[in-house]
């Protein structure tokens, strides 16, 4: 396919005439020129075009796109009832923490405690409303809500360690206190939010649990073992 063109000077009184002559002598050449500030004819074969490619698919380019993106596909995962792995990579803990700061906490209920229809899944850790609540270890978000259960406020996050998937679940947390989202990614010690006493609780504290391959496990002594 050819694509041909002429450009004309605005003005030029011998315009015509040499132009026709030039037109007459050079039928043949791709480009020609007739005289000095005259008319020039040329021809452009198709493969010189620019190409133009337009964008189909939109793509998560920006870190706030990234985000948004992976905590979309997050939500949709969880509420199909899929794994959080279906949707992300779950990254690997190289180090453990405790869930709260030395001193701010005192033990109470612990695992296998005697609850109605069932027993205590996790290890309670007595506080003050408002006392700083932390990651554990790296690791994705599953759940965060302000309602779950008899939980009241809670946040999960998915974790692998020593090849294992460890799920650690924080419950009766302050109300609007979540500083993450399911999709959000943490590092070991992050804040997450503050102790509370939402859900079937009494008096204030963080409920605390481990599940390794969905199976919970005393938290006390895994703590203890894996704790830097």
């Amino acid at each position: 396919m050819l694509i041909s063109g002429a450009a004309l000077p605005a003005l030029n009184p011998v315009g015509g005439q040499a132009a026709n002559a030039s037109a007459n002598a050079s039928a043949s050449a791709s480009i020609s020129t007739a005289a000095e500030g005259t008319a020039q004819s040329y021809t452009a074969k198709a493969g010189i075009r620019a190409q133009i490619d337009l964008r189909g698919n939109f793509s998560a380019t920006t870190p706030e796109e990234i985000k948004e993106t992976r905590s979309r596909a997050a939500a949709a995962a969880v509420a199909a009832g899929m794994p959080l792995s279906s949707a992300m990579d779950i990254p690997l803990a190289g180090r453990i923490v405790m869930p709260m700061a030395d001193g701010t906490y005192s033990f109470t209920d612990g695992f296998g405690a005697s609850r109605p229809g069932r027993s205590h899944l996790g290890q309670d850790f007595a506080a003050p409303i408002g006392t700083p609540i932390n990651a554990a270890m790296k690791g994705c978000v599953s759940r965060s809500t302000e309602s779950y259960q008899g939980y009241g406020v809670t946040i999960q996050i998915e974790s692998i360690v020593d090849g294992q998937a460890v799920s650690t679940v924080y419950s009766h947390m302050t109300y609007g206190s979540r500083a993450v989202e399911v999709g959000d990614c943490v590092e070991e010690g992050q804040y997450i939010g503050d102790v509370g006493s939402t859900g079937y609780v009494f008096g204030s504290c963080l409920h605390f649990e481990v599940h390794i391959n969905t199976v919970a496990v005393d938290p006390l002594p895994w703590l203890k073992k894996n704790v830097s």
